[in-house]
């Protein structure tokens, strides 16, 4: 094993700590653009599971679930079925697939004017296509046609 001289950690070369540091980087450059499914996951792995390299969970995760889309759809028991993702990745995976959803309904729902039926086809379409159930979801506008609220029946 390699040691740091200033610390006498193991070295990055050894954590895959360069190699996380490198996937940052150039999501901070770029942001998603480029990056393959994997190595989204990946990220969002490293999250919740520091010092310890997340590849080969990442990669698992795409093969059993196929998309990135199939992961973040994925229950946290689905998740934590795959050797080395805990309670704690399943969670944050679950809350980003979560907030952005919020984010998008928001960014619906904040528009002063509905604009066009394809923009909330885009927000439906993105909350309810991993939803293994049919859902029932109003939207509800007032006279000038903006969006007061979205509330799922049922």
């Amino acid at each position: 094993m390699a040691l740091n001289d200033k610390n006498p950690k193991l070295s990055p070369s050894v954590t895959g700590a360069g190699h996380r540091k490198r996937l940052r980087e150039r999501f901070l450059k770029g942001g998603l653009a480029g990056f393959r499914d994997y190595e989204i996951v990946e990220l969002l792995l490293s999250l919740g599971t520091p010092r310890r390299d997340c590849k080969q969970q990442a990669k698992e995760a795409i093969r059993r679930f196929k998309t990135l889309r199939g992961v973040l759809a994925a229950s946290p028991q689905e998740l934590q079925q795959i050797e080395g993702i805990g309670p704690h990745s399943a969670f944050g995976i679950k809350l980003v697939q979560e907030v952005a959803r919020e984010f998008l309904k928001e960014q619906i729902a904040g528009r002063p004017v509905y604009q066009s039926p394809g923009e909330i086809f885009d927000y439906l379409y993105h909350s309810m296509r991993d939803l293994k159930k049919e859902v029932f979801k109003v939207l509800y506008l007032n006279a000038q046609h903006q969006i007061i609220e979205i509330n799922d029946l049922f």
